[in-house]
């Protein structure tokens, strides 16, 4: 998707032109007057090459000056109209251009909030920001330059060639052998540069990735002095690349010099033709000098409208990319629940399809039953698994790399759904219950930290919005972290940049945990929370955290076994499955997996 001179063409034009237009038709005033200006602007220059007939014939058949004058005075009145309607229509469009892109991008942003994570698993997160700057700019120009434009040369093509018949139907014949020679080789070029335009498309899209992938590892690529083999598949794509589009452009180049030098045979057989015919009385000077301006104009239109039509099919293409992600299925969300808090500030379910049913207090009673789920259609990563966690009761999660613990946590957040089987909250099949609602009572602690650009207080305030200052440093200081932001020169009002660019690793897991302590959820899902963070600081955060898990239910997964100790049960998971369960006297006296995990440990600490 990203940005080049000539993209392929887009596969349902006609479908994707509809959409696009309609767009335009929630502008339709607006829309019309553009057009009316355009048929203004392409007459009054058709017009204005036609008056040399008028003009000259009077003036050889009579010299009268006075009539010469007003033919010119009348010229120049329609030149003078249509470049008045040439200035109206697009600064128009520029206005309304932009009115459609600031749509367009909504509309798509919109779409991107309500896609499942499934999609973004599945597409390149440069692929997406592209469809915001080269797709849309696409479009952009397009609207801006090319789509007024080629309304107009349209017009003047059909209008030149009625006028030519008009004039002389002998000599149209010729000019008519020329515009099958012009069409003729567009047509040709344009299908053989098709081909290679996909292939440049291709091995566009294949360096970018290098090059993404190359700037995003650039630590790993110097750890293991991989400069020259990057720099060889580099180079490989490049050329691949340049190769493709030497191809394409070879035959896409030849259209305007090929349309101009057929343009200027035909201009000479014309004069020559047409001289012969005003000799022999067949054909008015007037008309003859009107006729080869008209020839000689006809392959300008031409040649624009070409050009103005691969600009309106490149943006095509990029616009039916930009569609193809909004019509892409959104998240469903058939629930019926919803999260109310009570006058007394206690939170409990209520039923918006059935308000007879009496409203369920929300406790954090979690349970899986005979769940099993696979990110991939016929590969399970989650094999029968059941487990509950009582309100206010720790469960932590244990086990190898790819054992399922993290896709735990996703099914309880519902960022996925279950493949089979049940899990229910407070007695409430989750699939019951309101996305937005459900995700309210949880907090999420992730491993991979994010931070917005924003200052340390509004970073904290993501997990609510509404909280107070006090509320903001209360987390903080639960999270252990009001000591370090308070040591930085703006306090709470620093400024993160760059996902946090100016703090360390752990500094930035620890606002993520006070982000969640802002929430005060009933359950709470630690997800390595304190991976990035050293012993000394994880000692110190776990007091605080003992404060946080206070009467909540907690899901903990960690590779640290000493922050699953206290836990009141652990989930051993191997493949998919729960190999072990129990606290932790319980597993180290089975000596089985946990035993040998927590050894290990024990052993290198």
């Amino acid at each position: 998707m990203a940005r080049m001179t000539q993209r392929s063409r887009p596969k349902n034009g006609r479908k994707t032109a509809g959409k696009l237009l309609s767009y335009l038709g929630k502008h339709r005033l607006v829309f019309f007057l553009v057009v009316l200006l355009v048929i203004a602007s392409a007459l009054a220059n058709i017009a204005g090459a036609y008056m040399i007939k008028p003009v000259i014939n009077h003036c050889v058949e009579t010299g009268d000056r006075k009539v010469l004058m007003q033919g010119i005075l009348l010229t120049a009145l329609i030149y003078a109209v249509g470049a008045l309607s040439t200035l109206g229509y697009t600064q128009i469009m520029v206005k309304l251009a932009q009115r459609i892109v600031f749509e367009l991008r909504r509309d798509l942003f919109h779409a991107l909030q309500t896609l499942p994570l499934k999609f973004y698993d599945t597409n390149r997160h440069g692929d997406l920001m592209s469809l915001f700057t080269n797709d849309v700019d696409t479009v952009s120009e397009a609207f801006n330059t090319s789509f007024a434009a080629s309304i107009q040369y349209f017009i003047q093509i059909i209008g030149t060639l009625l006028i030519l018949i008009v004039l002389s139907p002998g000599l149209s014949v010729v000019v008519m052998i020329g515009y099958a020679g012009m069409f003729g080789w567009i047509f040709y070029s344009g299908k053989r540069s098709k081909y290679y335009f996909d292939a440049q498309q291709t091995n566009l899209g294949a360096l970018d990735g290098c090059i993404e992938e190359t700037i995003n590892g650039q630590k790993v690529v110097r750890v293991f002095n991989h400069e020259e083999k990057n720099m060889t598949e580099f180079r490989e794509k490049n050329r691949m690349l340049q190769d493709a589009g030497t191809a394409a452009q070879r035959y896409a180049s030849t259209q305007v010099p090929m349309v101009m030098a057929i343009s200027y045979l035909n201009y000479a057989a014309v004069a020559v033709i047409g001289g012969v015919m005003a000799v022999h009385g067949k054909m008015d000077v007037g008309g003859l000098a009107s006729y080869l301006v008209f020839v000689r104009q006809a392959a300008m239109p031409i040649n624009r409208f070409t050009a103005q039509t691969n600009v309106i099919l490149n943006a095509l293409a990029g616009a039916e990319r930009i569609f193809k992600v909004m019509e892409t299925p959104a998240e469903t969300d058939n629930g019926t629940y919803s999260l109310k808090q009570t006058e007394q500030g206690t939170w409990q379910w209520v039923n918006d399809a059935n308000p007879d049913e009496a409203p369920c207090i929300l406790k954090g009673d979690v349970k899986f039953t005979d769940v099993t789920f696979g990110y991939v259609p016929g590969h399970p990563v989650l094999r029968n698994v059941s487990l509950y966690a009582k309100p206010g009761q720790k469960i932590a999660f244990v086990g190898s790399t790819g054992a399922g613990k993290t896709t735990i946590t996703n099914l309880i957040n519902r960022f996925y759904d279950t493949d089979s089987g049940s899990i229910t909250y407070d007695g409430i099949n989750i699939r019951d219950i309101r996305k937005d609602s459900l995700r309210r009572s949880l907090g999420m602690v992730l491993q991979d930290t994010h931070l917005f650009t924003g200052t340390i207080g509004e970073n904290i305030r993501f997990g609510k919005p509404d909280a107070s200052d006090e509320e903001v440093v209360k987390a903080a200081k639960i999270a252990n972290a009001d000591s370090f932001i308070r040591r930085l020169p703006e306090g709470y009002d620093t400024v993160i940049t760059g996902d946090g660019e100016n703090l360390s690793q752990g500094q930035r897991q620890l606002l993520a945990i006070a982000r969640a302590a802002v929430m005060d959820p009933p359950v709470l899902i630690l997800d390595e929370a304190t991976s990035s963070i050293d012993t000394r600081t994880e000692a110190l955060i776990e007091r605080g955290m003992d404060a946080l898990m206070e009467g909540r239910t907690v899901f903990v997964i960690a590779h640290r076994l000493s922050t699953v100790r206290n836990a009141n049960a652990i989930l051993v998971l191997e493949h998919g499955s729960i190999i072990e369960r129990g606290d932790h006297e319980d597993l180290l006296r089975q000596k089985g997996e946990y035993y040998q995990l927590y050894s290990g440990m024990f052993e290198l600490s």
